[in-house]
Parts: C-alpha cells; sequence; structure tokens
C-alpha cells in the first residue's frame, strides 16, 4: 500500500504543526495556518459521507468553529493534528445524520477500487466491482469506516486509533476483521 503524504508527516512538520497549536493557543488569531492546512481534506472527508456540498461546507465550518472553541483542550499525542480534527467531523456528522435522519454515502473513485479488488482477489473486471459495490454496502457502519480509512484516506493504523480512540493494535485488529467480513461477503454468490 502507497503512503499518501497528504495524511503523513514528517516529526519536521509535525514539529512546526506544534508551534502553530501553542500559538493559536494563546492567540485564536493565530489559528489561521491550521485551518488552512486542513480544511479541505476535512471537507472531503465530509463531502464523502454525504454527497450534499453545502451541507458538507456548513459541517466543516461547525468542525473548524469547535476546534478553535476548544484548543485550549487540545493535547499532542504524537499524530497530526488532523486526527483531533477528524474525531470532531466524525462527531458532527454523525450529529448531522441524526438531526436529519440522512443517509449516508461514500464517494468511491476507480483507482480505489482497484485496490480493493486486489486485496480480495486479482480479477479487476467490471462484474467484480458491481460485486464489490453490493458487499460495501451491506457492511456495517463501524467496518465502511474501518476500510474508508484504510484504504481511501491511506491511514496509517495509529492514526486511525487516535480518531477512533482505540489503539493502534485495535485499529488493526479491526480493521483485519473487517476485510475478512468484506471477502466474505465478496465471495459469498448471490
Amino acid at each position: 500500500m502507497t503512503v499518501n503524504p497528504m495524511y503523513h508527516q514528517t516529526n519536521q512538520r509535525m514539529e512546526e504543526e506544534l508551534s502553530w497549536i501553542r500559538r493559536a493557543q494563546k492567540d485564536p488569531e493565530s489559528f489561521g495556518p491550521l485551518y488552512k492546512k486542513y480544511h479541505e481534506q476535512i471537507f472531503r472527508y465530509i463531502y464523502q459521507r454525504m454527497d450534499d456540498e453545502e451541507q458538507a461546507f456548513d459541517i466543516t465550518s461547525q468542525v473548524f468553529m469547535k476546534a478553535l472553541n476548544n484548543l485550549h483542550k487540545y493535547e499532542y499525542r504524537g499524530v497530526p493534528f488532523s486526527s483531533w480534527l477528524y474525531r470532531i467531523a466524525k462527531s458532527e456528522l454523525y450529529q448531522s445524520f441524526r438531526d436529519r435522519k440522512s443517509e449516508r454515502t461514500v464517494n468511491i473513485e476507480s483507482y480505489q477500487l482497484f485496490e480493493m479488488i486486489d486485496e480480495i482477489e486479482e480479477d479487476n473486471s467490471e462484474m467484480n466491482k458491481k460485486r464489490l459495490f453490493a458487499s460495501l454496502a451491506k457492511l456495517k457502519e463501524k467496518d465502511m469506516q474501518l476500510i474508508e480509512m484504510r484504504f481511501f484516506e491511506k491511514r496509517s493504523f495509529k492514526e486511525m486509533g487516535e480518531i477512533l480512540e482505540i489503539t493502534e493494535n485495535n485499529a488493526k485488529v479491526k480493521t483485519f476483521r473487517a476485510i475478512e467480513k468484506l471477502k466474505q461477503l465478496f465471495n459469498t454468490k448471490s
């Protein structure tokens, strides 16, 4: 699996980010670099799950308002600041679903499908894409979330654990189980 540099940072970038956080904790006017760095990826995370651009912009704004208002509570844990933002985004997104009784959707790109099919079996045919879509639709919310983070967002298990508030090892185990469920659904003839 290739690593997406958008989600994975060097120690130097983590230190720079930590200095931005400390400045913003003292002076909220200094929150700009964090907002600029993460706004687009938080928006995409939300938009992929609801497929309503206007609503996604609203929720993204709520995420950053909550982050700014609660920045004094932020604790550095050795992972990017985005992990904390994703936890807020997940919470806001689920609250929106409860408030609006919305259906959750996932936008899946073709290249991401090929990687998923490679994980399950070698044949990347159109029929297998359809089987994969049908199998993904049958997964429980928690399993789908793990697969999205690992395959579509290219997150490390450490980041996944931080976002989901579980250990890194637990993230690995749960992701493995989700993949096994997906393989089982994929290989079931219907």
